[in-house]
């Protein structure tokens, strides 16, 4: 019977990922069957740490991230929770071997959003990038291989490479609503106040040169994974794009999003270069 409440836990984590990433949630669909709920169970523990931390302002958010962290550990040693997003994340966790290193990582990083609204050097703001961002692409990365540790160590680089990609797009695109509503600041020595076209060249650049990183290990994934992982990597290109087509004043203004007929658009071109083997 253990085997159904697993089941319906994953169907929770694949309900999380469908509401609230449309843009990912299409990407995983991309992903062969066999490996496909174990990315929306990595999903939906990383999308519950972030809802702690960023939307729950009226409750206490530390109280609640500490009793998340202790239920987390909880599944990981007996292999069940009542919670479903944990549960389905334990499956995934313990089935592939996940280096528990990652989730602390992951959490660390969670926890200074609690507190810490100012990145003022290129160690702060890498070391939190790495927990909040490497380090997931490294669990997905986990799953992608199906355990081959070669291919993973050859790969991990250029995970990390998108992972901090994705990020970076993230602050970018963000940067109103961190600033405004959660009084942050990621990009170290970058003023909200003066943000001008030089900085957002700048950090353009940044992304870019870890895209062309992370581009390399995609083709390298296993069958299983490259064209899902791809349909994710060309739609967080496209949002770049768009956003280094945007005057930086209205990047501090508005929120820049990528309409859902281009979204199609993404993946039927990547669908095509799947199709003609030229991934």
């Amino acid at each position: 019977m253990k085997n159904f409440y697993d089941k319906v836990t994953e169907n929770c984590s694949k309900i999380v990922t469908q509401s609230y990433s449309t843009s990912f949630s299409l990407a995983t669909k991309m992903l062969d069957s066999s490996i496909r709920n174990h990315i929306y169970n990595i999903y939906g523990f990383v999308r519950f740490a972030d809802e702690i931390v960023d939307t729950f302002h009226d409750f206490p958010k530390e109280e609640l991230l500490n009793r998340f962290e202790k239920d987390l550990n909880f599944s990981l040693e007996k292999k069940i929770s009542l919670n479903p997003i944990l549960n389905s994340f334990q499956l995934t966790v313990n089935k592939y071997n996940i280096d528990r290193k990652l989730i602390s990582a992951f959490l660390k990083s969670m926890r200074w959003d609690l507190n810490k609204n100012i990145y003022k050097t290129d160690k702060e703001y890498k070391e939190y990038i790495y927990g909040s961002a490497d380090v997931v692409g490294l669990m997905c990365l986990k799953v992608f291989v199906k355990g081959d540790d070669n291919l993973y160590f050859k790969l991990k680089p250029a995970a990390m490479s998108l992972g901090s990609a994705f990020q970076k797009v993230n602050f970018l695109r963000d940067l109103k609503k961190d600033y405004q509503e959660l009084d942050r600041t990621y990009f170290p020595n970058v003023d909200f106040n003066h943000f001008d076209e030089e900085t957002k060249t700048n950090i353009i650049k940044e992304i870019e040169n870890d895209f062309n990183l992370a581009l390399k290990g995609i083709f390298d994934l296993p069958i299983e994974s490259r064209f899902g992982v791809y349909t994710a990597y060309k739609y967080y290109n496209k949002l770049l794009k768009k956003l280094k087509n945007i005057p930086s004043k209205k990047i501090q203004n508005t929120r820049i999003r990528v309409p859902n007929y281009q979204k199609m658009g993404v993946f039927a071109r990547s669908y095509l270069k799947y199709r003609l083997n030229l991934l």
